[in-house]
């Protein structure tokens, strides 16, 4: 017989009650029991040898060398596609069956996966326990986060292997690859126009029905979509927590503060195939694209009158209602567009912002520069016929 002290305890039950001693022998699962050797907290020794994580188990590690190999053993009998997990399969198969398993007690909205459900609890809480310490700005979840910051670093991890450029998320970078490869492409049923995830095709289809059902409670103005709609409440809010680094002016997200950049730079990334004329913002060259083609789809219900872009189109509706939405707050004059607002706000201002680079003389307009300029280069382009 061993020595009582030799024997190994590291796994002996000490039973709180004789109702648990009897329950174990009879083969049953005692009712109370606790282990002499108490869980301490989870060692993570076991270290990826291409990058150098760690990991707490062995099983986590293989699941994890699978960003490195590119491996996904677990595929979709129905569509084909593969994944590198099995959890991230069941998920997806979802996706073709309609199941939503986990539901939501506060609204009844289902999800597909857990993790999906306490996202969108969030909405109902309110909490959006993770900061920017940058701006300040505050989200519901860290991978949130994490791609906000990018638009503070101007990082952009995720680069496209065909055309090469480059997205602040996977998410972006794997809608974008559908250009690319007409994958899974969600079509206009109206003008056939294609586009990378539904949610752009329902913004698109307002362009065709006029249906902007974003609504700002402050002044009433509706969008397209709420994306829209939360940049503009910034207006309101006088929120800007995106400055330019060259000249000190602020913007109410990264988007405006980019394409502001390239008035510094000159950056014209944008190029029409057809004359090669290159414009520093994409949705500039898709209104020049349709100077080629004549191509005019919103038009004017009221008169049957057609114009390149939306904004030309709501504009022109302003004179048939009368319309005058933007005024002045010093004489309260009102005008039809923010642009002519703007340029009479110079009368009581006085400020001339555009500069005859050959003279040094000031202008309140644009336009105004333009003529000018006509006297240093004696070009004039309206010529009498007769």
């Amino acid at each position: 017989m061993e020595d009582i002290n030799e024997l190994d305890t590291s796994t002996i039950t000490v039973f709180n009650n004789v109702d648990a001693i009897t329950q174990t022998f009879n083969g049953e699962k005692p009712l109370a029991s606790e282990t002499l050797n108490k869980k301490t907290s989870v060692s993570r020794n076991i270290y990826c040898e291409i990058c150098g994580k760690s990991f707490a188990s062995n099983s986590n590690l293989t699941k994890h060398k699978r960003i490195h190999s590119g491996e996904k053993p677990f595929q979709c009998e129905i569509c084909g596609k593969a994944f590198t997990q099995n959890s991230h399969l069941v998920v997806h198969i979802r996706s073709h069956t309609g199941e939503k398993p986990f539901r939501c007690e506060a609204c009844g909205k289902s999800f597909v996966s857990d993790s999906d459900l306490t996202r969108h609890k969030v909405i109902h809480s309110g909490e959006k326990p993770y900061h920017c310490q940058i701006c300040g700005k505050s989200f519901t979840n860290n991978s949130n986060l994490v791609i906000h910051i990018r638009s503070h670093t101007g990082e952009k991890p995720f680069c496209c292997e065909l055309c090469g450029k480059s997205f602040v998320s996977n998410i972006h970078l794997t809608s974008h690859k559908r250009i690319h490869s007409g994958e899974n492409l969600c079509y206009c049923k109206i003008c056939g126009k294609s586009f990378v995830n539904n949610s752009k095709l329902v913004i698109h289809r307002s362009s065709h029905t006029g249906e902007k059902p974003c609504h700002c409670d402050v002044c009433g103005k509706c969008f397209v979509s709420n994306s829209n709609l939360t940049r503009h409440k910034l207006i309101h809010s006088g929120e800007k927590s995106f400055h330019c680094e060259i000249c000190g002016k602020s913007f109410v997200s990264n988007i405006v503060l980019t394409k502001h950049k390239r008035s510094h730079t000159g950056e014209k990334p944008f190029q029409c195939e057809t004359c090669g004329k290159s414009f520093s913002v994409n949705s500039s060259l898709v209104v020049h694209n349709r100077s080629h083609t004549g191509e005019k789809p919103f038009h004017c219900e009221i008169c049957g009158k057609s114009f390149v872009e939306n904004s030309k189109l709501t504009i022109h509706i302003r004179s048939h209602t009368g319309e005058k939405p933007y005024r002045c707050e010093v004489c309260g004059k009102s005008f039809v567009n923010n642009s002519d607002l703007t340029k009479h706000k110079r009368i009581h201002t006085g400020e001339k912002p555009y500069h005859c680079d050959i003279c040094g003389k000031s202008f309140k307009t644009n336009s105004h520069l333009k003529a000018h300029k006509r006297i240093h280069t004696r070009k004039n382009p309206f010529n009498c016929e007769m």
